[in-house]
């Protein structure tokens, strides 16, 4: 149907108003006539009930809603487009409430799909199916508006099954019906045709489409189809300069005197010259979007409400950090701005006039908002008191002082269902500072919005905030503790692969027998929260990226839509009580998020989150709480004081953008401090390898693990003696450690009890049991501290460690020694938080959950190892986070683990867990070769960690002689030494492979049964896994034959029965040799292939020895040289000289062309190649690495995942209960993963390398620094060429000098493609410093290759710099590369300093984890490896 005839049929159809519907009359809209008509009973429960209708007296809320009215009445559908906020949604209730028009409302996220939109599937009692309307159809059919909101977040391939229903009013639904258009409709009528499955399309109804721009603002953009089917309309939430309309009628009581007192405040704010506005008018959020973080729509909104409740005082009383705080309040990325940022909203504040309001000091850009924290909340208020209101036992009385004014506030407040606890008198002013902010935001109207607790620094790395003590003293004051089984307080663990409908509902299913079989549906814990007016924390709001946006109506507006036409209300108007399709949002309910510490906030904390929360600033503990916390442990003040200075100088060191050192948190040092309170002043020696431990450094690059040394030896540090270990004593009751071999004798016995089985009579089966285990002092230690960990402190244990260091036998070992029930779990790639938690199965037609071994020993009190920890995806593992520190989990089926102090409320199907239950995760090391999945910052600091490393070489040769005490001791002893040089190859990056006891042990076992092997044939059983890497080849006989273990052959012509193609094994022998029979030449010719097979005169196989003719060795008569590994027969020197003049010449002339046509392919005379070989040389073993680094890590970013809601692949348990329905994407199957909502697709990663090129290079090139700076370009060319995906990386070579900041080497995309082309490139890196003039250009050149970067298309930028500029003579400052280094947020950027750039001790402090001092000038290639897995791949 054409548009014309379209609108002809819908404009005749609107003409008459249905004859069933009560005229009420005219509504006007600006020039707008709209007739309004009396609902009728059916259609009620569909109208608008919100609190936040917007003010039509508001010029520019009255000219929307008019255009609105107009499409409307023109029969077209219309789309608002907004940046995030709640102003459409609010804008079209409004409409819908004037016109009292029914509507449904979708909430889209990424995981919508067909049945969500059109029809679902349920079984019904005795197992009939039954259809029901989604909330399209609802709409379709009664003449509804059908609100879709958040357009951006829904997949493309999801809305055009709307089209049809969009441009001709018609779409096919699953229970075989069809709605067409009203006139189609009336025209089968009059036909006589049959209408049994037609259904007519209502011809009021209207779609109204709400979403965000695509870009600026992340998400899917719109596929062309669907958005010619709507008119737009932008609608800008701060034109008009004020949101104040938004606020709508609240009942709770509320004191109003501070509002006329504020109004020049928010005047100042919100006018036409406001922080929201340019002088023409122009929304701030674009205006200074460059120079400022994106303010939400809703900033004025939050500030009329904070300014009217809780008033300032006057101006010469604000505090400058009372005023830096209000504005974060509002918008919480100005914690992250930069003084510079905080210069221009300071003269923005000035030109509106509100300077006086800044404080005591001269600018914003000079305050500190961590310090001078006193105890009191927003603008200055205390807290005074908390009791119960006089008249609602649904609310709270609070009242605050300011304690300069005699103000005094009194205001109404939800409250829980429990009692109100007295107010906390002994919190640290920080702690009271926040928890009497959070108290203040929840004093205001409360369905407006809820609290999200964000971090006030960007780093990962810090001290605790105490956001779990804020969020405890909170919900004992109020009353959200809950009564023994009522309804108190809950936490929800985000998950990545919750979706915008798994937070508000749960699939369920009824058990009661075959006949009955039914599905239904079930409240998830946010919704009962919801209904009971709980307190609900979401944890891990970072976790879940735009998901939350699809949750911004009901966390704004207490409003949603639940399942078969449900609806959940912000409040009843007379009649609804007795509404089955209604459910009212308890007042009391309130929402906290936080957030883990494993994402950088500016990379989660969205304009969406920001407008959607309230933003609670959570200070983080000082240097003097920390250590006060720690001593109070027990940790002796001597330690103590020094091991919060050495965190607080880490966490400096490491906090910078993009450092992926481990986090050292709170938690982490108080770990610390109570295993140091078991052992007095006698721990001193132990907190080095305490704070490594918490560290991992084992698994740390080299650089960062030499910065962690020094700094360690900078505040006294230092490692301890090695101490030999006895094995432990069990006896009838206990486990006893004996005391270590410490000639100071500080060292004493642990003492753990063993468990008592009878608290576990049915585990027995389950304690481990080895016959076999090797004692060894290393292990011994590793167990004593395991055990102390485990029995004695309570703690939950992480051990990684390279393949085979025997992580599984030391757990077992030390479960079986205790006496400990032990449940496995071995998690891998299609590892899911379901399958953790429990296994399903369709028995019958009934769905049943079987418990996993996690939830058995939860219940139980046993040991759960889990197994392969990083091979599962991250968010897997998360789940494991809540259970290790507060003892708390939410299962997939509705239960809840919780911690044994909430027993007395718990439910009836809460499980609580077990006093004796602990976690003990394996997991390989981070990094190459493993590449797991980084799950150490999902974990955060919640468990004990242990690196687990090969046994020291005492310990190894202690375990080698009890497996095989019949073999020369000498011989394990240079086994032994040889896996230790094997191991430091590996650290070194000589190696790609890390041997391990595990094979070492293998080797034993097998000389031990069949002594009369050959050692290299033994040998080759572990070695030959390198059979095709001549370079690992080469460096395996180095290490064996330096300790004597002779091996001849190893390769693939061992395997072959030939020599070694190594030149470093079995060397040939020379043969005299005198042919006999035909000796006459003929012409000089290549012959024959070889064919493997030794050849010894004649003249007809190239590679032989001793003939003629041919290429070969020790012959005659041949123009070239050819070498097979065979020993040569050399005939006698005269006749080889026996030669005719005219055969001589032909040969030379041969040899000539060949060595031409040679040297041509790769542009290089002999001297040449020479050079360049030496340069390849030096690093031939950091290329292979970094090659076999890079081409893994490509591998890993391309390794698919399960896609669910798929119509093909295997069964997705979690969606039986659909497929019982019918429903046909219950599939899941294995896809590239899509990236989230405003991820940028995978594209290559940007490199460019800057190398120096100044005169000093050349100057100072006595200590090789040139040389090296060579052979780290020739690693790169190298590496980058040998790649087996090279467009996943755009990669070029540019050189600095004093007189240029950019002389190109390599252009993009253009690496050399042979070692001609290469060695050109390194011939001018050498002559170039040869000419240049005195001067350094590395700001400049670094400046400009961020510039030069970011103009790529790319998803990752990076700028490594290789200088030895001398700073101070040059006068560059730390300031000047730290501005070029982070002139663009997007862009990585580190620096290797050498020569006498080394020098400058100030770097690494200046630049922590982004420069680097070389001050060998041999480990530039080494380190520049380091420093490029580390950028590439993940960190702790």
């Amino acid at each position: 149907m054409s548009p014309i005839n379209r609108l002809s049929t819908l404009s005749s159809t609107l003409a008459v108003a249905p004859a069933e519907r009560e005229l009420l009359g005219t509504l006007t809209l600006g020039s707008v006539p709209l007739p309004i008509y009396n609902p009728t009973a059916s259609l009620v429960p569909r109208l608008p009930r919100t609190n936040h209708l917007l003010d039509i007296t508001d010029p520019t809320i009255l000219e929307s809603l008019e255009w609105i009215a107009k499409k409307i009445t023109l029969g077209q559908d219309i789309f608002l487009l907004s940046p995030p906020s709640p102003l459409p949604r609010r804008l079209i209730h409004t409409y819908l409430a004037l016109t009292k028009t029914p509507y449904e409302h979708i909430m889209l996220h990424r995981d919508t799909g067909e049945s969500e939109l059109k029809q679902g599937r349920e079984l019904r009692v005795g197992g009939r199916l039954e259809f029901v309307d989604g909330p399209a159809v609802r709409a379709a059919k009664v003449g509804g508006v059908l609100v879709l909101e958040g357009i951006e977040r829904c997949e493309r391939g999801v809305l055009p099954i709307l089209n049809n229903l969009l441009e001709n009013r018609e779409i096919n639904l699953e229970d075989g019906t069809h709605i067409i258009s009203t006139p189609r409709y009336n025209l089968m009528l009059k036909n006589n045709e049959d209408t049994t499955n037609f259904i007519p399309a209502h011809p009021d109804f209207r779609v109204v489409a709400i979403g965000s721009p695509v870009p600026p603002y992340p998400g899917n953009p719109l596929d062309p189809p669907f958005r010619s089917r709507f008119q737009v309309r932008y609608l800008d939430p701060v034109k008009g300069g004020t949101l104040r309309p938004w606020i709508g009628e609240e009942e709770l009581e509320y004191d109003r005197r501070g509002e006329s007192e504020s109004e020049g405040f928010i005047e100042g704010l919100g006018g036409d010259n406001g922080p929201h506005a340019d002088h023409q008018g122009n929304a701030f959020v674009y205006v200074f979007r460059p120079y400022l973080p994106s303010f939400p729509s809703t900033t004025l909104l939050k500030a009329h409400l904070l300014l009217t409740a809780f008033p300032p005082p006057s101006p010469h009383l604000v505090k400058t950090r009372e005023f830096v705080m209000f504005l974060i309040h509002l918008n919480p990325l100005l914690a992250y701005a930069t003084p510079e940022q905080w210069r221009v909203l300071e003269n923005l504040v000035g030109e509106v006039g509100l300077t006086a309001w800044m404080g005591e000091m001269a600018g914003l850009s000079e305050c500190d908002f961590t310090e001078g924290v006193d105890g009191t909340g927003i603008w200055g208020y205390n807290l005074s008191a908390v009791s119960p209101h006089a008249t609602s036992p649904l609310l709270a009385t609070l009242k605050f002082s300011h304690p300069l004014t005699s103000r005094t506030l009194s205001l109404a407040a939800p409250r829980g269902s429990g009692p109100l606890r007295p107010l906390p008198t002994s919190l640290h002013p920080r702690v009271q500072s926040t928890l009497t902010s959070l108290i203040q935001l929840h004093s205001l109207p409360s369905s407006q919005f809820n609290i999200l607790f964000t971090p006030t620094t960007n780093s990962l790395q810090g001290s605790s905030g105490s956001s779990g003590i804020v969020i405890d003293s909170f919900a004992r004051c109020l009353g959200y503790e809950g009564s023994a089984g009522g309804a108190g307080r809950e936490t929800v663990h985000l998950v990545k692969e919750l979706s915008g409908g798994r937070e508000l509902v749960l699939r369920g299913k009824d058990d009661e027998g075959l006949d009955t079989r039914r599905t239904g549906w079930e409240p998830s814990p946010l919704l009962k929260g919801v209904w009971e007016g709980t307190l609900v924390q979401f944890e891990g709001i970072d976790q879940i990226g735009a998901t939350i946006g699809s949750l911004g109506r009901l966390l704004n507006e207490k409003e949603g839509e639940l399942w078969e036409g449900k609806r959940l209300v912000g409040r009843f108007i007379p009649g609804d009580e007795s509404s089955p399709e209604l459910s009212l949002a308890h007042p009391s309910f309130r929402l906290l998020a936080t957030a883990t510490k494993s994402t950088p906030p500016r990379e989660w904390l969205t304009e969406e989150i920001s407008s959607i929360f309230f933003a609670l600033p959570v200070i983080l503990m000082s240097s003097s709480e920390e250590t006060s916390l720690l001593l109070s442990t027990g940790c002796p003040p001597s330690l103590g004081e020094r091991m919060i200075a050495f965190a607080q100088a880490y966490r400096r060191a490491n906090g910078g953008q993009g450092n992926k050192s481990r986090r050292l948190g709170t938690a982490t040092i108080l770990r610390m401090g109570r295993r140091l309170s078991l052992e007095g002043e006698r721990g001193a020696d132990g907190v080095y390898e305490l704070i490594n431990r918490a560290l991992l450094s084992e698994f740390l690059p080299p650089t960062t693990k030499g910065e962690l040394e020094s700094l360690l030896e900078e505040y006294g540090f230092e490692r301890g003696r090695l101490l030999w270990n006895p094995p432990p004593v069990i006896s009838t009751s206990s486990l006893t450690f004996p005391a270590a071999s410490d000639p100071s004798s500080l060292t004493q016995d642990l003492v753990v009890p063993l468990f008592d089985i009878t608290q576990d009579p049915t585990g027995s089966s389950h304690i481990p049991f080895m016959d076999n285990f090797l004692d060894n002092s290393q292990q011994t230690r590793l167990m004593r501290d395991i055990a102390c960990d485990l029995e004695v402190l309570g703690e939950h244990v992480l051990l990684l460690g390279n393949q085979g260091v025997g992580k599984n036998k030391i757990i077992d070992r030390l479960l079986q020694l205790l006496r400990r029930p032990r449940e496995f779990i071995q998690l891998h790639r299609d590892s899911t938080p379901q399958s953790l938690m429990f296994q399903t199965s369709l028995e019958g037609g009934i769905i049943k959950y079987v418990d996993s071994p996690l939830i058995r020993a939860v219940k139980l009190g046993r040991v759960i190892v889990i197994d392969e920890t990083d091979k599962a995806a991250a968010h897997v593992v998360a789940s494991l986070a809540s259970l290790a520190s507060r003892g708390e989990m939410t299962l997939p089926d509705g239960r809840r683990i919780r911690p044994p102090t909430e027993e007395d409320s718990a439910g009836p199907s809460d499980i609580i867990v077990h006093p004796n239950f602990r976690m003990i995760l394996l997991a390989n090391r981070p990094g190459f070769p493993f590449l797991g999945n980084p799950f150490l910052r999902v974990l955060g600091d919640n468990f004990s960690c242990y690196a687990v490393t090969n046994p020291d070489q005492d310990s190894e040769q202690r375990v080698l002689q009890q497996l095989a005490p019949d073999l020369e001791p000498e011989l394990l002893k240079s086994l032994v030494l040889a896996f230790a040089d094997l191991r430091k190859a590996f650290e070194a990056g000589t190696l790609p492979y890390p041997f391990s006891l595990r094979e070492l042990l293998a080797l034993v076992r097998h000389l031990k049964k069949f002594p009369e092997d050959e050692l290299e044939q033994v040998l080759r059983n572990v070695f030959d896994f390198d059979i095709n890497r001549p370079e690992t080849l080469d460096a395996l006989y180095d290490i064996l034959r330096k300790h004597k273990l002779r091996v001849e052959r190893i390769g693939i012509d061992a395997a072959r029965g030939g020599p070694s193609a190594t030149g470093e094994g079995k060397k040939p022998v020379v043969i005299e040799f005198k042919p006999k029979g035909d000796t006459s030449l003929s012409e000089p010719k290549f012959g024959k292939n070889p064919d493997g097979k030794s050849h010894t005169g004649g003249n007809t196989w190239a590679g032989g020895t001793g003939g003629r003719d041919t290429a070969g060795l020790g012959g005659r008569g041949g123009y070239m040289r050819l070498a097979t590994g065979q020993d040569i027969s050399q005939i006698p020197d005269q006749l080889k000289e026996d030669v005719p003049e005219h055969i001589k010449a032909k040969a030379r002339e041969m040899a000539r062309k060949e060595l031409a046509a040679r040297l041509a392919e790769i542009d290089l005379s002999s001297g040449q190649a020479s050079t360049y070989s030496g340069y390849h040389n030096a690093v031939q073993s950091h290329v292979h690495q970094l090659v076999t680094f890079l081409d893994n890590l490509e591998a890993k970013e391309e390794e698919r995942v399960w896609l669910k809601r798929q119509s093909e692949g295997d069964l997705d348990e979690s969606r039986l209960p659909d497929g019982l329905t019918g429903e046909r994407s219950i599939y899941k199957r294995r896809g590239m993963e899509k990236p989230e909502l405003g991820a940028p697709q995978l594209k290559p990663k940007r490199i460019r390398f800057i190398f120096d090129l100044s005169a000093s290079m050349y100057r100072n090139q006595y200590d090789g620094r040139l040389t090296r700076s060579l052979e780290a370009a020739v690693m790169i060319l190298e590496s980058f060429s040998r790649l087996t995906r090279k467009e996943k990386y755009r990669i070029d070579l540019v050189g600095q000098s004093g007189e240029e900041a950019v002389i190109p080497l390599v252009p993009v995309d253009k690496l050399p493609t042979d070692a001609g082309e290469r060695y050109k490139v390194i011939q001018k890196m050498a002559v170039v410093p040869q000419y240049a003039w005195a001067g350094d250009h590395t700001v400049e050149a670094i400046k400009q290759g961020v510039a030069d970067c970011v103009e790529s298309d790319s998803d990752d930028y990076f700028v490594i710099t290789i200088t030895d500029a001398n700073f101070s003579r040059y006068g560059i400052t730390a300031e000047d590369l730290k501005l070029s280094m982070d002139s663009n947020p997007k862009v990585k950027c580190s620096l290797i300093a050498i020569g006498e750039g080394a020098e400058a001790a100030w770097l690494p402090k200046a630049l922590p984890g982004r420069a680097y001092r070389v001050m060998n000038t041999t480990d530039i290639a080494t380190h520049l490896r380091a420093i490029l897995g580390q950028m590439l791949g993940g960190g702790l």
